[in-house]
């Protein structure tokens, strides 16, 4: 008996209670790996759906690459087919691996049709009765004027769906093709059509599965009834399932299982040590499963560059406090937007542009570091304060203004911006997520308006101003389609030891109808902002050629903007505007600001290397208002100093005479010719003189004048001489 307690307390009940252990950790790994898999499985089958909402996105991506541009629109007009081949067809091919494409014309017929090798037993027919129905519903929604979905990411409305192709499914999108610029005249409806076709069985499903890890994936047109495969189905947008992505699901619990087994039959302390293992392994893989998960839901929620809350993340925690506040909770939304971050980001580059913005976040923690502070855009940054006055939302602004304003350093460069700030307030119940940003915005934009580096709080008087300011637009654009309210003055421009004329600048007036006349420092930048520049310039430049087409003996100066210099497009509009009007390139002078000239971009500088090249004379406008060394205006190829009336005011009292006269010999020396703006004096005009500039120019000799006026001007002299 003792024998057996003995055997039974050194053996059975170490066996027993090893056996019970064993049987509870068998049965806890069975389960917990069944839970890991279906665990695993579910977030596969999410990934899926996933990459399948893309696919269709993606392709229509692909296509605006090729179909928004000023080439595609002509050359489809005109049926290249060659360059249709190269461009949109096997380009597309080759780039984005599309299966086939097709070009049509306005009336839905074929203009160009390319099929690859992997779609060759897709016939014509088949095709077209895969895209016939999304390119009439495209066409009507064109002719209907619809832009829904356009974006700065998507550049064009579409159709697309998931449909069968023949025998194979696909996805098919159609996308009109449209002018990049904006210059080419298109009737809404009459667009040509590109379509793409992309295959999702065969290779496709391989391609997806060793990208995103999926084991044997594959298309099939049933639904799997191997309970061992996960799936999920493609349905278009009819709700018509046309297949099914099937794969063998990711098992991690299993395999732990597997590996833990063989342990487990060897001996209750290899079951102990075997399930320390694999609860450790299992520990690791959830860890690593639930820090994916984290730093999904952080790439989620935040930006990347700065970590700072992005968009979605600020609008929804902003509404989420917004809901919580109590009725006398005092909250602000203050917008901060960036002054000359471009001018940074230009000069230096993008990798230094994002180690200022990274910069810019870690000064705001620094100023903020309770607020909830979100970045919403490239050079854009949002704030929540809870619980502030107006007094201290003031000063909070203007320490971000201060604060941004000071130098930065970046890698060895230093970079000076500055920042303009918009702040709203609410009270707690009343407060509107949407409208306080709203608010917000405008504050921002009055902050701007008042010359930037500055902050301003959201008034009621604000919305009054906005919508005066929106009128306004709405009437730019009104008088620009109509052609009736812009008109185009000249000034004279004399020798400085000649009382007649030597050229004219044209510029351009807004006679409004109800407001009288609009300066020209309020509508031109109102114009550039909403990109109508362009017009303005055109309009003053056909109408200058033309007056000095019958004045053989003078030149004509006009400005051009930032954004027109830019333009593609401009030396061809320039020239061909001279040749039609039969006038030398020479006797046309563009002026350009001195910023522009000096920090140009490569397509402005390419684009004032060819008109030079043809002849056209460049001037910098308002020399001595850029803030530039002389060091650096030697360097710029122009033709003319135009010195600003700010240092012309001056000399009549002693003051700024040394300023011009170093200008004048630094321009003497370079090779160039000067002329001096704001001339209101006689004593000014003989100082000038004096000191050898070339040109004057102001209200002394002539206030900006009407075409008539400047014709009678120039005619009446020739005819005296004529008849003397």
């Amino acid at each position: 008996m003792i024998r057996q307690s003995q055997w039974f307390a050194k053996w059975g009940l170490p066996a027993s209670v090893s056996a019970l252990v064993g049987a509870m950790l068998l049965g806890t790994l069975y389960w917990s790996a069944a839970e890991i898999d279906e665990v695993a499985a579910e977030r596969q089958k999410g990934l899926a759906t996933l990459i399948v909402s893309k696919i269709q996105s993606s392709v229509a991506h692909d296509q605006e690459s090729a179909t928004v541009w000023d080439d595609a629109v002509i050359r489809t007009k005109d049926r290249d087919q060659d360059w249709l081949d190269v461009n949109l067809g096997q380009w597309m091919n080759t780039y984005f691996s599309h299966d086939a494409a097709v070009v049509l014309s306005a009336n839905g017929l074929p203009i160009y049709q390319y099929i690859s090798k992997s779609a060759s037993e897709a016939s014509r027919e088949d095709l077209r009765l895969a895209y016939s129905p999304l390119a009439k519903r495209l066409r009507e929604r064109l002719a209907a004027g619809d832009h829904e979905g356009i974006s700065d990411k998507v550049l064009s409305i579409g159709e697309s769906d998931l449909t069968y192709v023949g025998e194979r499914p696909a996805v098919v999108s159609v996308k009109p093709i449209l002018s990049d610029t904006g210059e080419i005249e298109q009737h809404p409806g009459e667009e040509n059509q590109h379509v793409a076709v992309r295959f999702l069985d065969r290779d496709f499903p391989s391609e997806i599965g060793n990208e995103y890890q999926f084991a044997e994936m594959q298309f099939t047109t049933e639904m799997p009834r191997d309970k061992r495969h996960s799936h999920i189905a493609l349905t278009s947008k009819s709700g018509k399932v046309i297949g099914y992505f099937n794969w063998h699901p990711f098992e991690p619990g299993r395999s732990v299982l597997q590996a833990t087994l063989p342990v487990i039959g060897l001996s209750v302390i290899g079951i102990f040590i075997a399930a320390s293992l694999a609860g450790h392994g299992i520990w690791r893989r959830s860890m690593k499963l639930n820090s994916n998960r984290r730093e999904l839901q952080h790439l989620a929620l935040r930006d990347t560059l700065t970590g700072l809350a992005n968009r979605a993340h600020f609008n929804s925690e902003l509404a989420g406090r917004l809901r919580r506040a109590l009725p006398g909770d005092v909250c602000s939304v203050l917008f901060i937007d960036l002054d000359r971050f471009k001018a940074v980001n230009d000069t230096y580059g993008h990798p230094t542009g994002d180690g200022l913005i990274s910069l810019v976040a870690a000064r705001m923690r620094e100023i903020l570091p309770d607020a909830l502070i979100g970045r919403i855009g490239g050079d854009e940054f949002t704030v929540l304060l809870e619980r502030t006055n107006a007094d201290e939302v003031a000063a909070v602004a203007d320490k971000i203004v201060t604060c941004l304003r000071e130098p930065f350093e970046i890698g060895g460069v230093y970079g000076s911006i500055g920042a303009s700030v918009g702040a709203a307030i609410a009270t707690g119940v009343d407060a509107d997520p949407v409208e306080l940003t709203r608010q917000a915005d405008i504050a921002l934009y009055h902050a701007k308006a008042a010359g930037r580096n500055t902050y301003a709080l959201f008034g009621d008087h604000m919305d009054e101003l906005l919508r005066t300011r929106r009128k306004l637009e709405h009437d730019l654009r009104e008088a620009l389609s109509t052609g009736t309210q812009i008109e185009v003055v000249y000034q004279p421009v004399y020798c400085a030891d000649s009382s007649q004329p030597c050229s004219v600048e044209a510029l351009a007036r807004w006679k409004h109808p109800e407001l009288g006349s609009i300066a020209p420092d309020i509508f031109i930048p109102l114009a550039e902002e909403i990109g109508v520049i362009n017009k303005i310039g055109a309009h003053v430049l056909e109408s200058a050629c033309s007056l000095i087409a019958g004045l053989p003996s003078i030149s004509v100066a006009v400005n051009a903007s930032a954004s027109e210099l830019a333009s593609a497009g401009y030396p061809l509009r320039v020239l061909s505007t001279l040749a039609k009007w039969e006038i030398e390139p020479a006797r046309l002078e563009i002026e350009i600001t001195e910023s522009l000239a000096i920090n140009s971009e490569e397509e402005t500088e390419r684009n004032i290397a060819m008109l030079r090249a043809a002849g056209v004379k460049f001037a910098i406008d308002d020399f001595g208002t850029g803030y530039s060394s002389f060091s650096r205006v030697q360097n710029v190829t122009v033709d003319r100093l135009k010195i600003d009336k700010s240092f012309i005011a001056g000399m009549g009292e002693g003051r700024n005479s040394a300023i011009v006269e170093a200008i004048i010999k630094m321009a003497r020396a370079n090779g160039l010719q000067t002329t001096a703006e704001g001339v209101e004096t006689n004593q000014q005009r003989d100082a000038l003189k004096s000191l050898g500039c070339d040109n004057i120019q102001g209200f002394l000799m002539s206030r900006p004048i009407a075409r008539a006026e400047v014709t009678a001007l120039l005619l009446i002299p020739c005819l005296n001489t004529k008849q003397s």
